[in-house]
């Protein structure tokens, strides 16, 4: 994980633009506020993919991604602690996708 990603993230953090938690990430997703939806790798198989089914339900297309980072490291980067977060601006998720796509070309 770069850490121009987990700089941007704490970013969103401070702007107030991420819903953290299965409760907060998945009434975001249902209203249409998520941009992008982050799992972090430790999380379990089923919230897994009931975020992947919940990102492309009803017609959505919010992307979802598996993070290569545990929720403790999450926790170490920005201060919150949680396996599944939402990005609810425009900008900042295509620019967080923008950098994990880089980061594995």
């Amino acid at each position: 994980m770069s850490q121009q990603f987990l700089n941007l993230l704490g970013l969103c953090r401070k702007a107030g633009k991420v819903s953290r938690g299965h409760d907060a990430s998945f009434t975001s997703i249902s209203k249409k506020r998520a941009k992008a939806c982050f799992l972090m790798e430790d999380a379990s198989e089923r919230l897994k993919q009931e975020f992947q089914r919940t990102c492309t339900f009803d017609g959505r297309d919010i992307p979802c991604v598996v993070l290569d980072m545990k929720m403790n490291d999450l926790y170490a980067a920005i201060g919150l602690r949680g396996a599944v977060i939402t990005v609810d601006d425009a900008g900042f998720a295509s620019k967080l996708l923008q950098l994990l796509k880089e980061d594995n070309a």
